[in-house]
């Protein structure tokens, strides 16, 4: 896999034309872009920087993160605190947002999308209202292990992070075996349209566009 050194600047640019030229794969109204990565990598940073470029495009916008669909605290917890298994398969509501998400952006849909569920401080609802993204809008969802749902993305960012620098950058090493069991299951770099080297995240580099 070859890497071209880029700015976060040009980067963004880059993709938001790209978006900016695509038509939804499933003949709706709302393109989805996925930007996938550990929390390590920072994942909200650039789904932000590419929300605020498709904005100024004159595209209507939802960003939305995976950490506010974070499953109950008694069933992310069934087997401890710190588990990877289930940090790997049961953090992250997938059915919340397939239904609160997805399902509102599939063709002949209301475009009302839940912008988050779950909040994990309190562990309680968090009754956001809902949002309702026009028609011709984009999706952009961020978070990690966002590859192998089978989500109906029409582009895939996925951030890369070496296995040293993942591990001296994750503020809970207990998920770094998540991490790895993604790689070796996913291989969410060469799953991905985009592929980002984020290590030294002031000089990133990527694969270009598909």
């Amino acid at each position: 896999m070859k890497f071209e050194p880029i700015t976060w600047e040009r980067l963004t640019d880059a993709v938001a034309a790209h978006v900016d030229g695509l038509a939804p794969a499933d003949g709706g109204s709302w393109l989805k872009v996925a930007v996938d990565g550990a929390p390590a990598a920072r994942p909200e940073g650039p789904a932000g920087l590419l929300a605020e470029a498709l904005r100024l495009r004159g595209r209507a916008v939802a960003a939305v993160g995976t950490g506010g669909f974070l499953r109950p605290a008694s069933l992310r917890y069934e087997y401890g605190k710190e588990d990877p298994d289930t940090y790997y398969s049961g953090w992250f509501d997938t059915g919340a947002l397939w239904r609160e998400v997805f399902g509102p952006l599939e063709p002949g849909g209301s475009g009302k999308v839940l912008p988050d569920l779950w909040d994990p401080v309190t562990d309680r609802a968090t009754r956001s209202p809902y949002r309702t993204l026009a028609p011709g809008g984009v999706l952009v969802l961020h978070g990690p292990l966002l590859l192998g749902h089978w989500f109906p993305f029409d582009l895939t960012v996925h951030l890369r992070l070496s296995p040293g620098a993942l591990a001296r950058r994750t503020d809970q090493p207990w998920t770094l075996p998540a991490f790895r069991r993604y790689e070796a299951e996913v291989a969410p770099a060469e799953a991905a349209d985009v592929v980002v080297r984020a290590d030294d995240p002031r000089h990133p580099a990527w694969t270009g566009l598909p």
